[in-house]
């Protein structure tokens, strides 16, 4: 008989089983994808909010818009955090959080971008 992977107890029912009840389940997943340490937690809650920040200032229909330097950092965005940079052919380059991006124009101006998924 199979035993719980979360909770040790007996399960009932399909073969392929791991879990004896959707609690068990969601607990165990909970676990394993927690952020081990609190530089990560750290990491990804800015990544986040970087990321919340983008969304809120891009939410138009072709996902181009343009803003300011100030008014991302009044809104707590951090320059340092990002999840990839994507250089084009014509030498720009743009700093991505995901699908949410934005590249340096003049002015203290930003361009924001969406990619399309």
């Amino acid at each position: 008989m199979k035993t719980c992977l979360e909770c040790g107890d007996p399960i009932v029912g399909r073969e392929d089983k791991k879990f004896c009840s959707d609690g068990c389940r969601n607990a165990y997943n909970n676990k394993i994808n927690k952020d081990s340490t609190n530089y990560m937690r750290n990491i990804n809650n800015k990544l986040r909010k970087n990321y919340r920040i983008l969304s809120e200032l891009n939410a138009n229909a072709d996902g181009k818009s343009k803003t300011t330097r100030a008014k991302l950092m009044s809104k707590g965005f951090d320059f340092e955090f990002f999840t990839n940079i994507l250089n084009t052919k014509s030498g720009n380059t743009y700093y991505f959080l995901y699908d949410q991006g934005y590249m340096v124009l003049d002015n203290d101006f930003y361009i924001l971008v969406k990619k399309d998924i």
